[in-house]
């Protein structure tokens, strides 16, 4: 039971991302609120990620440090700053859908990278899930308050997140991902704040008692806590299984969306949600196992 509970939690957490983002972005520049959230989200992190250093008895080497750099630097400066940009042009609904996409870029990404291969199946689960966000976003006739860069951005968001997952694989094995999500964060948030102080734009101006609580939301809730349940929900439930909390996400953040900041839930959105879902579903039946535990049976 517990280890559905942490996959039910990881989507709520990241479920609710795009209306915390949406309501900090109209506080805090794009790269201000990155910044914050993922420098408290990487400190929330740490004591747990220095327990499974010690658990696992391993010693983080240069060579983990500079791949964790690296990783920070994609995931911080580049995706999570266009994803709080694609906020602020996007409607919260749209956002979370196309961060959602991520593990279509990951399966596509993972091909040419480290040369995993890319099956008949997930050519049909991509051929569905495009189908499906094409609907959401519904360029030719775009919703108010969502913008053509908004869309770009949260794809550019969604793919650099997906070169993320990629690239973490084998760090990941070796110091865990409890410690490469810390680890990394930290890393992130360092490089960002080198381009606020280079832009001269303001690092900590804006923190105040009315809007404490939707940095402390995003930095703790989402950033921290919801990174621990999904490497929670990993352990306990393996990566394929853990994933299915993108199938949640995006209906959690529509009825949020819909709640809090009145944004319409259209036909076009509700549909596209779940053919994405259906696409998600569709990837995670193992074909082979249904087919040998029929087999058994007979």
């Amino acid at each position: 039971m517990m280890k559905h509970i942490w996959i039910v939690l990881t989507a709520f957490a990241f479920g609710t991302m795009e209306i915390a983002l949406h309501i900090g972005g109209s506080e805090f520049s794009a790269l201000q609120l990155t910044f914050l959230r993922f420098l408290i989200g990487g400190l929330v992190l740490l004591p747990f990620a220095i327990r499974n250093l010690y658990k696992r008895h391993y010693h983080v080497t240069r060579r983990d440090f500079g791949s964790i750099a690296l990783l920070g630097f994609i995931n911080v400066v580049i995706s999570m700053t266009l994803f709080q940009l694609s906020v602020n042009h996007c409607n919260a609904n749209l956002a979370a859908v196309l961060i959602s996409i991520n593990p279509l870029f990951t399966m596509i990404l993972a091909h040419f990278i480290v040369h995993e291969h890319f099956t008949f199946k997930k050519g049909i689960v991509l051929a569905i899930c495009i189908v499906g966000m094409v609907l959401v976003a519904n360029p030719l006739h775009l919703a108010s308050g969502n913008e053509p860069i908004g869309i770009l951005m949260g794809l550019g968001a969604s793919a650099t997140f997906g070169l993320y997952t990629v690239l973490s694989h084998r760090v990941v094995r070796r110091v865990g991902g409890m410690t490469v999500n810390s680890l990394s964060f930290l890393f992130g948030a360092f490089f960002e704040l080198i381009v606020l102080v280079a832009l001269d734009e303001p690092i900590v101006k804006g923190i105040g008692t009315d809007t404490i609580g939707v940095l402390l939301y995003s930095g703790v809730v989402v950033t921290g806590f919801g990174y621990l349940c999904f490497m929670r929900a990993i352990e306990t439930n393996g990566a394929s299984h853990a994933s299915h909390a993108f199938f949640i996400k995006p209906i959690i953040a529509m009825c949020f969306a819909a709640a809090i900041l009145k944004e319409p839930i259209t036909w076009n959105i509700a549909l596209g949600i779940a053919i994405i879902v259906a696409g998600f579903s569709f990837n995670a039946i193992d074909f082979k196992s249904k087919r040998l535990a029929n087999h058994a049976t007979k």
